[in-house]
């Protein structure tokens, strides 16, 4: 079945804190269950702040390349322009990466004139075709930008949604909460909905947040208490927590040079989650470094990459 809700019951649920929910351990699928494996592919392309809007100076290439290289089944692009959107579209459709060539992208604007007159905002893709997307605007940040959540189902899969978000960097205070707290409280309220639902939910973006920070208790699953990353309540599983050298934490996304996350190392904000008890097995997640062929470095964040198998209802 299908998640919506009206804007007045959206906005009163996400007002209280999501409730813990007793965790059980990931299991085989049933008979109304399936078992199945994605790539998932995330980037901040800064595609305003360092590209002003362009499309021929090599980002579109780099990043559509990455996507046919990773062989991805999702990927997620956040602060992009729309004649970025349409030019990634026009490179993935033209290779035949996408399965249904007209249905394969989703996007959502932030700003409706950001990129010199166009909309700037985030994007969805999917190798598979997709089902309706829906669209949650987040609580306003004082900013020019309404920051969304952007979810779309699979078209043979419903029950299996892919998402991305980008939170607001801002720390301000808007009706006795942080709103990054509270962005981050309306995007969980909505995935553990769409759980509750009966639905699988990949989403993928930019957390402006750290694995450490306390807003990101509710999140990660109460089951990873280790010294990176302890004090969790929450049921997710970032795929990038197992990393060898900071587990719980995972690798830095952004630019190389920064030192303000845990022992010096480049700080974690971009991130792909999953609830634990859909994931079966293993999974496994990485940042790769950032090209410099698009007349210097392509964006100020990593490309983060994660697989994972998980159940879905069929």
């Amino acid at each position: 079945m299908r998640f919506r809700r009206g804007l007045a019951t959206f906005a009163a649920a996400v007002l209280a804190m999501v409730p813990a929910v007793v965790l059980s351990a990931a299991t085989p699928a049933t008979a109304d269950e399936v078992n199945a494996s994605y790539n998932v592919w995330t980037w901040n392309v800064a595609g305003w702040k360092m590209h002003r809007g362009a499309t021929g100076n090599g980002l579109i290439t780099v990043l559509a390349n990455s996507i046919r290289n990773r062989k991805a089944d999702f990927a997620a692009l956040n602060e992009l322009c729309w004649s970025q959107y349409k030019a990634v579209q026009s490179n993935l459709r033209a290779s035949g990466w996408p399965a249904a060539v007209e249905n394969f992208s989703r996007f959502q604007e932030h700003n409706s004139t950001h990129c010199n007159g166009e909309p700037f905002g985030l994007a969805i893709f999917s190798r598979q075709p997709m089902g309706p997307a829906d669209r949650f605007p987040l609580a306003p940040d004082g900013s020019s930008e309404r920051r969304q959540l952007l979810c779309a189902p699979l078209e043979a899969r419903p029950h299996l949604r892919f998402c991305t978000t980008h939170i607001t960097p801002s720390n301000d205070v808007i009706g006795g909460v942080k709103i990054n707290e509270r962005q981050l409280g309306e995007v969980l309220t909505v995935v553990e909905n769409y759980h509750a639902a009966g639905d699988t939910v990949i989403i993928a973006g930019d957390f402006n947040a750290q694995p450490d920070y306390g807003r990101m208790n509710p999140w990660y699953s109460r089951n990873l208490d280790v010294p990176l990353n302890g004090g969790n309540r929450g049921d997710y599983r970032e795929l990038d927590d197992t990393h060898a050298d900071s587990p719980g934490y995972g690798e830095t996304t952004v630019a190389d040079g920064d030192t303000s996350g845990p022992d010096g190392q480049g700080k974690k904000i971009d991130m792909i989650f999953v609830r634990e008890d859909r994931i079966v097995g293993a999974y496994t997640g990485d940042s790769l470094s950032i090209s410099t062929a698009c007349g210097g470095a392509c964006s100020d964040h990593r490309i983060l990459i994660g697989t994972v198998t998980v159940r879905v209802t069929t």
